[in-house]
Parts: C-alpha cells; sequence; structure tokens
C-alpha cells in the first residue's frame, strides 16, 4: 500500500513539472518528454499494483 500512495504522488509530481515546464515555454522538450514516458511508466505501474490488491471476482 506504502508503495501505491508513493507511486501516485510522484505522478501528481511529474503532472506538475510537466504542466510547469509547458507553461513558462523554457522548457526543454526532451526534459518534457522523459518526464511523460516516466508518468507513463509509473501509470502502469499503479494500475498493475491496483489490480493485484482487487481479487478476483468469478460471477
Amino acid at each position: 500500500m506504502r508503495r501505491l500512495e508513493l507511486l501516485r504522488v510522484e505522478h501528481r509530481d511529474l503532472d506538475s513539472a510537466i504542466a510547469a515546464l509547458a507553461e513558462t515555454g523554457g522548457g526543454d522538450q526532451m526534459q518534457i518528454a522523459r518526464f511523460k514516458k516516466r508518468k507513463l511508466r509509473l501509470r502502469d505501474e499503479i494500475a498493475s499494483l491496483e489490480d493485484s490488491l482487487v481479487p478476483d471476482i468469478i460471477a
């Protein structure tokens, strides 16, 4: 559970960093792209952890 929360915090922080770089216009496009890729990897890891917490229910 702690890992999941840390990933969510990092995901939000990256979202803020990407928005700030894009807003100022001085952001390095390569840096923004790296942040976006990291954010996608975090999203996938968060989804995987959330799926493992929810048991499969056979209806």
